[in-house]
């Protein structure tokens, strides 16, 4: 993964309070003023509120001694116990997963399609239109870098090493819900298995990531709260909870979620260096010691990177491995099966279309085969991602600053995803396409082969095993760097450039898990990663479900949704009331009316619950100005005013549109 950009201090807008008597045709009278000054926080009706950034709060900034210290002790506890004690930890390891896997695998695979759901949801309906910042913030980045930096969180470790592997797999032992329509081996097969691999690593994936990014992106840009996952559940928890014990074990568990699952990538990323060094260099399989000595070799780069800073480090490793993965993937793609290749494209996107509801509903429920083959791939993968949200959530949520909720969705969900599925037709069809055609390709010659096995049907194979074997050593890079400045920013209070001292332990501590799963797997390491990885995803899999409750909550009322409320019900109120009085020859103007005439009379706007959010107070509790721009983000009330003269507009309470343009 790309690192994520930190969150830059902003400086506070220097637009002074509004003065909404000098509004023209429709300020407020001098009575209705003091009446909004007294019973609204700095006199602001709650649907007129721009929003607020986290850097117009007052955050204190610092090393949560809490969390640090609970998730420390238990980390390094957690390592000295898979060193010293292998075999137990081992033991106690695969009984979790078993009970895990039997009594909670349909938990995570009803949690992925709910993202899916809940993310289409958001995106398509009235929320969609809320802005993640202000209402007249603009995108941090152009569309173009955008699409660029979502690219580059979509490629890592984990493509490297199953980009080949995981359709060969399914081409060779078949899939049991398609058994049906293909058989092991055969033509079809290949399809299906594009599809089956398309489907663990494209839509729901990325849906699990945008849930995270977009609620710490709301939460940060808009409600002015800390970046953090306990901060979400402000609305659900309450600000005393949330900055509690409650929150607390939120962000311990996000931080157990990341380590471990940051450390299963580069475990795999570990073993498949190992295996090109003894197929390029002629010797045989490195033992898991080797392994350990590689690992550490490349957390003394990844220590290096992080002294370094992030500017002058790990942002030029980044841009520079997505250009080498990219000039890799091309590569494959001209100089192998290229025809062949373009021939999976629209047959691999049309069946992963119709066949998606097929493969979500494939579970224990269909028989032992499908149970097995869920637990294997399919809930691991979903306990994957789970532990990766936190980390590319943050990235995306950064990034992704000043979009509406409905650009978000958009891309987020459909551009790495197609780069996702791309990546796997180009490795996994062109590996199908040589072990068809009689090449000695296999599984059973071991998953971190596979790629190399590849590059041997490939002219220049010295070279691109190499050009690999760098590739996947960045990658180990700079996912390590960019996990631990993310867990360094989680355990800081939200400090977006933390510590070094810190950012450094938790790079030491994702190196000391990634020993402890080899250490734990035996022989079959791949198999000690997805056990620990499975067993640690659980409690978080749990914040993210709640996490899409408290997003809604917070969405039913923003102030874009508010005003939206408030346009239908004045409009259908008024409309009726003018063509009972005046047939056709009405006009719709705003006055003051109380009762069932009101716009709102059936709303509560005094609620704290909607207010509350944005009193602006100093570091002594007491509240300040409220002096932030103010525009308005398109919503139903715009719709309404497109040919209604600025001047007349009901809603040029706050500052006017032309003011902003200054």
């Amino acid at each position: 993964m790309s690192t994520p950009p930190h969150f830059t201090d902003r400086e506070p807008s220097t637009t002074p309070p509004h003065d909404h008597a000098t509004q023209g045709s429709t300020a407020r009278s001098r009575p209705r003023k003091i009446i909004d000054e007294l019973t609204y926080p700095h006199g602001i009706h709650p649907a007129l509120v721009p929003g607020v950034g986290v850097e117009d709060r007052k955050v204190k900034f610092g090393t949560d001694k809490v969390v640090f210290a609970v998730t420390a002790v238990l980390v390094v506890g957690f390592i000295a116990w898979g060193v010293l004690s292998t075999d137990s930890l081992s033991t106690v390891s695969a009984t979790a997963l078993a009970w895990v896997t039997d009594n909670t695998g349909w938990f995570f695979i009803l949690l992925s399609t709910a993202a899916v759901v809940f993310m289409i949801f958001i995106g398509f309906t009235r929320t969609g239109r809320i802005k993640l910042g202000r209402d007249d913030e603009e995108p941090e980045y152009s569309f173009f870098s955008w699409l660029a930096m979502l690219f580059a969180a979509g490629m890592g470790i984990g493509l490297v090493f199953y980009g080949a592997f995981e359709p060969m797999t399914y081409y060779e032992g078949g899939i049991p819900g398609f058994a049906q329509a293909a058989e092991a081996g055969s033509d079809s097969m290949i399809v299906y298995a594009l599809v089956q691999s398309a489907f663990h690593w494209a839509l729901n994936p990325w849906a699990i990531y945008a849930v995270v990014g977009v609620s710490v992106a709301y939460g940060a840009y808009r409600r002015g709260r800390a970046p953090l996952i306990s901060r979400v559940f402000t609305a659900l928890l309450g600000h005393k909870r949330v900055d509690g014990t409650m929150g607390k074990l939120i962000d311990v568990f996000a931080i157990f979620a990341t380590l471990f699952g940051t450390a299963a990538s580069l475990g795999v990323g570990a073993m498949q260096i190992g295996s090109g060094i003894s197929i390029v260099g002629g010797i045989d399989k490195l033992s898991n010691n080797a392994l350990i000595v590689i690992i550490v070799l490349l957390s003394v780069g990844f220590i290096i990177s992080a002294v370094s800073g992030v500017s002058r480090g790990i942002r030029y490793l980044s841009n520079i491995n997505l250009s080498l993965a990219f000039v890799l993937a091309l590569f494959v793609f001209l100089v192998g099966p290229t025809v062949f290749l373009l021939t999976l494209i629209p047959s691999t996107f049309s069946t992963y279309i119709s066949e998606y509801l097929f493969m979500t509903g494939q579970s224990a429920a269909w028989g032992p085969q499908s149970a097995e083959f869920s637990n294997t791939w399919t809930v691991y993968y979903w306990a994957w991602w789970l532990s990766w949200s936190p980390f590319v959530g943050m990235f995306i949520a950064k990034i992704s600053r000043g979009r509406t909720i409905r650009q978000f969705v958009t891309v987020v969900l459909v551009v790495p995803a197609s780069v996702c599925i791309l990546w796997f037709i180009v490795f996994g069809g062109s590996a199908m396409f040589f072990a068809k055609n009689g090449a000695d390709l296999s599984v059973e010659n071991g998953a971190e082969s596979m790629l190399f096995g590849l590059f041997d049907q490939l002219p220049l194979t010295a070279v691109t095993s190499v050009l690999a074997m760098v590739v996947i050593g960045i990658f180990f890079v700079t996912s390590a760097d960019s996990a631990s400045v993310v867990m360094g920013t989680m355990t800081q209070r939200g400090r977006p450039d933390p510590s070094k001292w810190i950012v450094i332990f938790w790079g030491a501590c994702l190196a000391g898990i990634a020993i402890v799963m080899i250490l734990v797997a035996g022989n079959d390491a791949l198999a000690g990663m997805q056990r620990l990885v499975i067993v640690s995803a659980l409690p978080f899999a749990v914040i993210v479900a709640m996490m899409m409750v408290a997003l809604y909550r917070d969405l039913r009322y923003d102030p874009a949704t508010l005003r939206t409320k408030f346009a239908y019900s004045a409009v259908q109120k008024a409309v009726a009331s003018g063509l009972a009085e005046h047939g056709d020859n009405f006009a719709l103007q705003v006055e003051r009316a109380e009762g069932h005439r009101a716009a709102g009379d059936a709303f509560d706007s005094h609620d704290p619950a909607i207010t509350e959010w944005y009193r602006q107070t100093d570091e002594n509790g007491d509240e300040t100005d409220f002096a932030y721009k103010s525009a308005w983000v398109s919503s139903a009330v715009d719709d309404i005013a497109d040919g209604t003269p600025e001047g007349e507009a009901p809603w040029e309470q706050t500052t006017p549109k032309h003011r902003n343009d200054q």
